[in-house]
């Protein structure tokens, strides 16, 4: 943890440069060598970005970030350049034809034609409003009882039974939100600037071409999603405001208002998986022991070595994310729980990743890195086929809740997706709109997306500003659309699952062992899938978790 030095750095980098290459076994001497040394880069990136993570106010975390990010980052761009561009003048470049080196030859080669030395400065600073951003989030907070909470302990409360406490909360959420609106605004906008400007410089007409190369999305474009989009809009939409006028009526309201969109519409008490996050850790242990048990192995051993930080708490950063730290091979997993079932589910999400890390570490570095349509469908595959294995964590009855919620969950985010992905397509191609512009454009987007059965009045202001709290806009933008198509994935898998759990289990593990060797779609038929995102496949999945919520129901 922070043992590299910049003048490690730079050696390091030197050493590379002038290592002779005069035969194919020097060639992958070289690249072994290079392999081992930008993982141990990665691992200090990684860990300075994850301290300052989880404590938002240390200062020297913050220092040490920022040093990365100002003085290190620099060396790190020019440096990788004159590497890759040393490999591509190699003569022995073809004679190699290990597994994985075609995708990390092509990956080298779109860096090449990607680099220009005047976004350098361009993306060190956007590195530091990342950081930023989760600063700002991370000292949101709200008074209740005499006690601060953090937004995630508020929002716990929005799931009480007490109409008028959850309206007390939401009110008082909305106000700290609305605090940092026109911070928040400002940060995106200087943040959209920049992007605009690094793909002017490397020369695309937009941010959006410049990231779909950039994110090396060859097996779709950007008018795929804008057929994604579509789809969602006509075949889930209506899913969603079927669910939203059931809850309507089981709730007995005249209006829904956006603090009933939480709690039970029955009147049971929120479900409660766990108290604190050691019970979390032991029972998710249990649960992977059951399903596989060197799952749970993998588990035990990123606890021994302190890579969980899984409760909410002050100036902690929002969100939750699974770093994979290449050097040790073991990852680092962030969430922020408050005994929740959402909380459950993310703890699986992320242990998807983890495993996905586990299973692709016999790889080199270089090819173990997958793209995120690939890395989404092990997280999102993982909430699925675990939920009959979630009685770990309830009792019979609750289980069944547990489970409706999940497929109602898996379906209704789409919309979302389907819109933050719609939302940041607008934000790149017209770059130069206002902060009220773009706050109208999102709330055009809820009429689009949004079921419209929800009362906004008196917060309409708080419907326009929800994409604030989407960190992906601010940290790693267009990163969204991948959790749709993976969730079309993970369902096709878990209908697998169903007819067939151990032969799905080991398609699965082989198709994550794969890391990033493979191409998307043939990841995706090693796990006995298609990487489809048709509207005819959609709604076929749609009706498929449709049918399964109704047998859960009856």
């Amino acid at each position: 943890m922070n043992s590299m030095t910049k003048e490690i750095l730079v050696s390091g980098y030197d050493h590379l440069l002038q290592f002779p290459i005069s035969s194919l076994n020097d060639f992958q001497t070289w690249l072994q060598n290079r392999a081992t040394f930008e993982a141990q880069v990665e691992e200090e990136s990684g860990w300075r970005y994850i301290k300052t993570t989880t404590h938002t106010n240390d200062e020297q975390a913050q220092q040490a970030f920022e040093e990365f990010s100002t003085e290190w980052y620099p060396i790190i761009a020019e440096k990788a350049h004159e590497l890759n561009q040393k490999m591509l003048q190699c003569p022995f470049i073809e004679q190699l034809s290990e597994p994985g080196f075609h995708r990390y030859l092509h990956d080298v080669k779109k860096q090449v034609q990607l680099f220009r030395e005047e976004n350098i400065p361009l993306e060190t600073e956007l590195r530091l409003l990342g950081n930023e951003y989760g600063n700002i989030m991370g000292t949101l907070e709200i008074e209740h009882q005499g006690k601060s909470l953090t937004l995630q302990q508020a929002a716990k409360l929005l799931k009480e039974n007490d109409r008028a406490l959850r309206e007390s909360i939401y009110r008082k959420i909305g106000a700290a939100r609305l605090e940092k609106r026109d911070q928040l605004n400002h940060l995106l906008s200087k943040m959209i600037q920049l992007r605009h400007q690094m793909a002017l410089n490397a020369g695309f007409p937009n941010y959006l071409e410049y990231k779909f190369v950039e994110l090396g999305r060859t097996d779709y474009t950007p008018a795929d999603c804008l057929q994604f989009h579509q789809a969602v809009e006509q075949a889930i939409v209506p899913i969603n405001r079927t669910f939203a006028q059931l809850r309507k009526e089981q709730l007995q309201v005249e209006n829904l208002r956006p603090w009933d969109l939480k709690v039970d519409p029955l009147g049971r008490a929120p479900l409660s998986p766990f108290q604190t996050a050691a019970e979390l850790i032991e029972k998710s242990k249990n649960l992977f022991q059951r399903l596989d048990p060197s799952m749970a192995e993998w588990l035990k051993t990123m606890e021994e070595h302190q890579r969980l930080d899984l409760e909410s708490r002050a100036h902690k950063a929002p969100g939750g994310y699974q770093y994979p730290l290449p050097h040790s091979g073991i990852p680092f997993i962030f969430m922020n729980a408050t005994g929740t079932m959402a909380d459950l589910s993310t703890m699986v999400h992320e242990m998807g990743h983890a495993v996905h890390t586990q299973l692709a570490n016999s790889l080199s570095t270089l090819y173990q890195n997958p793209p995120m349509e690939v890395a989404e469908l092990a997280s999102m595959s993982m909430e699925l086929v675990t939920m009959d294995l979630w009685d770990e964590f309830f009792g019979a009855e609750e289980l069944l809740r547990a489970k409706e919620d999940q497929l109602q969950d898996a379906i209704g985010m789409l919309p979302w997706i389907a819109q933050v992905d719609a939302f940041q397509h607008w934000l790149y191609i017209n770059p130069n709109h206002t902060s009220e512009e773009r706050e109208n454009h999102w709330q055009s987007l809820n009429e689009r997306f949004g079921t419209g059965m929800v009362d906004f009045t008196g917060f309409e202001i708080l419907q326009k500003i929800a994409w604030q709290g989407q960190l992906h806009i601010y940290e790693v933008p267009f990163y969204y659309i991948e959790y749709g198509f993976a969730q079309l994935g993970a369902i096709a898998l878990w209908r697998n699952f169903l007819g067939n759990p151990t032969q799905c289990l080991e398609n699965y593990k082989k198709a994550l062992a794969l890391g990033n060797t493979e191409s998307i779609p043939n990841v995706y038929e090693t796990a006995g899938i298609s990487f489809n995102f048709s509207p005819e496949y959609l709604k076929e999945l749609a009706s498929f978790v449709s049918q399964e919520f109704q047998k859960i129901k009856a």
